[in-house]
């Protein structure tokens, strides 16, 4: 079965929920945030490319649910609720995946190219956890709109959501915001807040990683059913409202950090209408907000300055979006997001 380089051809917008990370609901999420859209009445469609571990069928009540091609030659995908849903699973069943990278890219490249989509505002793609070859195929082979992040506050969640955002700005996918979730239990007697993975201030991960925090969704019993029946939930409503926010500024502005760089010990940001930002390369290692060098829990700060190279230097600059950049320094660590606060800060 061939491909068809024009079955997105309709398609306005393409979204990505990664997470880099399993075990976060991102895929419950990615869901949810799906047929929230269908149900403001806009033309949505979800596609599930994680091919060794497809979850969209349960997530619907579409165990049995099987695609098949239509007088086209395309896969006419699962249509439910008004929300159109691909995926290997539907396919496949309930057999297990085996098979090696280059056929699971083949995989990926007939869902995206041989479903007929039709017209589409929003093309929701959850995507497989990991930063491997199917992310790498997707963002190769399509222009993505940009990308949601979700992840929750734990320490490993965090690590690997600093590692999620410089891998698609490393291929020019815009950050639209970072979806905190599992956040906290809210007591249903006392309306009381509990952070399971440590107390955390609101907009903690903005401070770090200088992209937005589309919302905080709490530990909720519906969201761990059936999405397709579950009702209306405000806190996946406030997540779409975010994220259209989000859609719309990052479709108005405009990359304007002309030049990053390095000297006289300093690291020097400079934008297209003659700013400059510049602050000295060890204060910006010392200050490294990452998960691997303050503690999720403590708060404390886990990288003994003294044991920092006062030479440090950064071997690579990577713009991120127009909030921050990334700096693999030489010392070897890479998973710093530096967001322009700092630097003014600094």
């Amino acid at each position: 079965m061939s491909t068809n380089p024009f079955a997105l051809s309709k398609v306005k917008c393409v979204l990505a929920i990664s997470s880099c990370k399993g075990g976060v609901g991102k895929s419950t999420i990615a869901a949810a945030l799906s047929l929230e859209l269908s149900r403001r009445g806009l033309k949505a469609g979800l596609l599930d490319a994680d091919i060794y571990g497809p979850s969209l069928p349960s997530l619907f009540p579409l165990q049995d649910a099987r695609a098949a091609s239509n007088e086209f030659k395309m896969i006419s995908p699962v249509e439910y609720k008004g929300l159109k849903l691909m995926s290997f699973g539907f396919l496949l069943g309930d057999a297990p995946a085996v098979m090696r990278g280059p056929i699971v890219t083949r995989y990926i490249q007939q869902l995206l190219f041989q479903t007929d989509w039709g017209e589409l505002d929003y093309l929701i793609i959850d995507m497989p956890p990991g930063t491997g070859d199917v992310q790498l195929t997707i963002t190769q082979s399509i222009k993505l709109t940009g990308a949601v992040i979700v992840t929750t506050h734990h320490s490993l969640s965090l690590v690997d959501t600093a590692r999620g955002i410089l891998m698609f700005e490393k291929v020019k996918v815009p950050i639209l915001g970072v979806i905190e979730n599992m956040a906290y239990f809210l007591a249903t007697d006392t309306g009381k807040k509990y952070y399971i993975f440590g107390e955390q201030k609101a907009g903690a991960l903005s401070k770090r990683f200088g992209v937005k925090t589309l919302v905080e969704i709490p530990i909720q019993e519906e969201l761990s059913q059936n999405i397709g029946d579950a009702k209306e939930n405000p806190y996946i409503q406030k997540a779409v409202d975010a994220l259209l926010e989000s859609l719309k500024v990052n479709q108005a502005a405009h990359a304007d950090l002309k030049d990053a760089g390095y000297r006289d010990g300093q690291v020097v940001l400079v934008f297209s209408d003659g700013r400059e930002l510049s602050a000295k390369a060890l204060d910006l290692r010392v200050n490294c907000q990452c998960a691997l060098c303050v503690s999720e829990v403590t708060g404390k700060r886990l990288v003994d300055a003294q044991k920092i190279p006062a030479g440090i230097n950064p071997e690579e600059i990577l713009p991120l979006g127009n909030y921050a950049v990334g700096i693999t320094w030489s010392d070897g660590h890479s998973s710093g997001i530096y967001p322009y606060g700092m630097f003014k800060s600094l």
